[in-house]
């Protein structure tokens, strides 16, 4: 089941994908538990997406995580998860634009695959947490690498991944996928110039979710950016990004110049 949120006479909606590309609403929200179906159908290609969770989502984000990426960067594999979190300000629709900050000369792409909780979870074992997650989308953890490479001396991960925009999600949570075999890709201005398998997940999502669950509460609406594969690389104002993932869709944005 694919389950979209849009913008419908001014009120933000959630609805599912029928036959035909055509959206049914749900009367409230997935993340409150209440996905009855209204009568109410439009057309997928005349609605205006939102980011496919709640208004304001904790953003939890994993570096390093896909074997690929890990060693074209030469670093030894982790023994936990290396974990960083990214404002609710830097999530961004589909379709949006990812603002190019003033003074930057290296922003790059991450195509990733993103877990979108759907159930409270604390303290969930690991063979358990999947029934936490209510399904998965697409994402792009755009990130600022001068930055991070000064905070990554020092031993954190915080501004670099966390200016305005750097958090594309969408287009829509699949409920039905199998999050360790899913090919994904990404295509700067229609080239293909990353792609991977969340098979070289060294973490996979089940893990993540019960990691997490150790020490923070998550919540619905929450999501987790599982990592980035190997092939990395820039962005620059009037690029245009896509990233796909098997069985979910496409998610497609592009870069603009930060007002002066």
């Amino acid at each position: 089941m694919k389950i979209y949120h849009f913008l419908h006479e001014g009120r933000a909606r959630f609805g599912v994908l029928e036959e035909q590309g055509v959206v049914r609403a749900m009367r409230g929200s997935p993340f409150d538990g209440d996905m009855t179906l209204d009568e109410e159908r439009w057309p997928l290609a005349g609605l205006q997406l939102l980011a496919p969770t709640v208004a304001r989502p904790r953003i939890f984000g994993v570096g390093f995580n896909y074997r690929s990426h890990i060693l074209e960067t030469g670093r030894p594999l982790p023994d936990i998860p290396p974990l960083f979190m990214k404002p609710d300000t830097s999530l961004l629709a589909p379709g949006g634009a990812i603002v190019y900050p003033r003074g930057s000369t290296v922003v790059h792409y991450e195509a990733e695959l993103v877990a979108v909780i759907g159930r409270r979870a604390r303290h969930v074992r690991q063979e358990d947490a999947l029934a936490h997650v209510l399904g998965y989308t697409c994402g792009n953890d755009v990130s600022e690498r001068t930055i991070q490479r000064q905070e990554m001396a020092m031993g954190l991960m915080t501004l670099g991944k966390a200016f305005d925009t750097f958090a594309p999600i969408g287009p829509c949570i699949e409920t039905a996928v199998d999050p360790a075999a899913l090919r994904l890709r990404a295509r700067l201005n229609g080239k293909v110039v990353q792609e991977g398998n969340t098979a070289d997940l060294l973490f996979g999502v089940d893990a993540l979710v019960a990691y997490l669950s150790r020490a923070v509460t998550l919540l619905p609406g929450d999501l987790i950016m599982t990592g980035t594969p190997g092939g990395v690389g820039p962005l620059r104002p009037g690029d245009a990004v896509e990233i796909e993932i098997d069985g979910i869709g496409t998610l497609a944005n592009t870069v603009v110049e930060e007002d002066a």
